[in-house]
């Protein structure tokens, strides 16, 4: 990860220079004295010949300014009302993105409070990652060589508390994308499982059962996907006792499908091999949880996940089989590609039963119609309880991973009626989506839940501003931000 470190408001005599600029102002405006004579006036002939107006997401390069710079970054943070965490952000990974080859990048403090420049820094950090464990012919020169940033503060003691906060979530979305880039003869259940025990080190404790104890325990929903796989299942179980008291905890439980082939109702092959990331919802949980211990949140949370390999075999889940669940409710198999929310029925319901918390989120990967829904710009969410679905969506809107409500009715319950189970696992293509909330809802037991459908929103085709191509650690953000904003004292 790249390191940052907080350090006096002097100007760097080498590295490169990030600008951060209010919408209509230019280099002194921006709050660094001196800069623009510093460099001879480059800084503002540049802004002037490219026109730089300050405003959001706009950039200016100016390559070897002098004062032993390399170059300076000028990035538009937009107005200063406008001027929010998620703007910083933003910013700093726009600016990132310029200076990969740069070794050490400092921050002029510029219009930032300690908070907006720590965000600031949240937002280079992320922009920097990079998956590349498995390139071993790549050439030098197209290796990122960015090693630290320097957060140049005239309130240093400030700016080091802000970025104490951010940098354990930085550090739960690194271990998402790594999780969710993992190849899935890499990452089965048990070696997602093992990942999970070193959080110890932040103070959860970690429980992992194995199919033995889950079989015991009547899981046989989740047992029946996992049993075409040579992969044995696990269920993981996370818990922080950060409120110091006795408080109900706080409940976040993911899909881990490490590979989902859609067992005997196979996929067609083309595309396939995306479907190493259907454990991502999985994968937002352990990050999420990795970033509350990290920041000692004053909350008690658990976070559990569901980890199956669905794959066909002669042993493999038919459809029209039907398992009995931990719940002790009955299920048709209709199609074993509709596997998640199986996984999800027995993992929910030991939860609520185990641990009677405040409420229930999941999150998963779960269905093709909430892309055709919402693309890859929004992640669907459906709850019964709508004071928790206000918090999730103002969440989203701050963090920018962003969420809409879809609706949840009784109208829905006849698609999934069975003629021989208490229930079908797919309800057909009309309201796919909702049909499969549905089918979760009747596992929460009447608590307060809400289920986070972020099938579209895990991996991205194309960089945007804190991301490369790939796994985007979709969801610790948004429910850190979620926890610290409504659920610690």
């Amino acid at each position: 990860m790249l390191d940052v470190v907080v350090a006096k408001p002097v100007l760097p005599s080498t590295g490169a220079l990030v600008l951060p600029v209010e919408e209509g102002g230019g280099a002194q405006a921006a709050g660094w004295a001196g800069l623009d004579a510093a460099t001879g006036g480059a800084i503002g002939r540049a802004l002037e010949v490219t026109e730089f107006k300050g405003r959001k997401g706009q950039t200016t390069v100016v390559l070897a300014p002098g004062a032993g710079l390399s170059r300076v970054v000028a990035v538009g943070v937009g107005k200063a009302a406008d001027l929010t965490p998620l703007a910083a952000e933003e910013a700093g990974g726009q600016a990132i993105a310029l200076l990969a080859r740069e070794e050490t990048v400092a921050v002029a403090p510029g219009p930032l409070s300690p908070s907006l420049a720590a965000h600031l820094g949240l937002g280079a950090v992320l922009r920097s990652y990079r998956f590349d464990r498995y390139r071993t012919t790549e050439k030098p020169e197209d290796k990122p060589r960015l090693k630290t940033l320097a957060l140049l503060a005239d309130d240093a003691a400030a700016t080091r508390t802000a970025w104490a906060a951010l940098h354990p979530v930085a550090e739960g979305v690194f271990l998402t994308r790594d999780v969710v880039s993992e190849p899935a003869n890499v990452l089965t259940p048990a070696e997602f499982a093992r990942r999970c025990e070193p959080l110890t080190s932040l103070g959860l404790s970690v429980e992992v059962f194995g199919p033995q104890q889950m079989a015991d325990l009547g899981f046989g929903a989740l047992l029946g996907v996992a049993q075409g796989s040579a992969n044995e299942p696990r269920m993981v179980v996370m818990r922080w006792h950060g409120a110091g008291d006795d408080a109900k905890p706080l409940a976040f439980v993911g899909k881990g499908v490490t590979f989902d082939t859609g067992g005997i109702s196979i996929k067609p092959a083309a595309g396939m091999e995306d479907m190493k990331w259907d454990m991502a919802g999985a994968g937002a949980v352990i990050g999420l949880m990795a970033a509350l211990a990290g920041r000692r949140a004053k909350a008690n949370v658990v976070g559990l996940v569901g980890l199956v390999e669905n794959m066909p075999s002669g042993s493999a889940q038919r459809p029209g089989d039907v398992v009995k669940t931990y719940s002790g409710q009955t299920v048709e198999v209709i199609n074993t590609d509709a596997e998640g929310r199986l996984v999800l029925a027995d993992v929910l319901w030991y939860c609520q039963k185990r641990f009677e918390p405040r409420f229930m989120i999941d999150l998963a990967t779960l269905t093709g119609a909430m892309i055709i829904s919402l693309g890859h710009e929004i992640g669907g969410f459906f709850s019964n309880d709508d004071d928790l679905a206000n918090r999730l969506h103002a969440a989203g809107e701050a963090t920018g991973e962003r969420l809409w409500r879809l609706p949840l009715g009784d109208t829905y319950e006849k698609q999934i009626k069975s003629d021989i189970a208490d229930m079908k696992n797919v309800g057909g293509r009309p309201a796919g989506a909702i049909t499969a909330a549905q089918f979760l809802q009747r596992f929460v037991n009447g608590k307060p839940w809400a289920h986070l459908d972020i099938a579209g929103m895990v991996w991205a085709s194309k960089d945007s501003a804190l991301a490369l191509k790939g796994a985007t650690g979709y969801g610790v953000r948004l429910l850190d931000h979620f926890v610290a904003e409504n659920y610690e004292s």
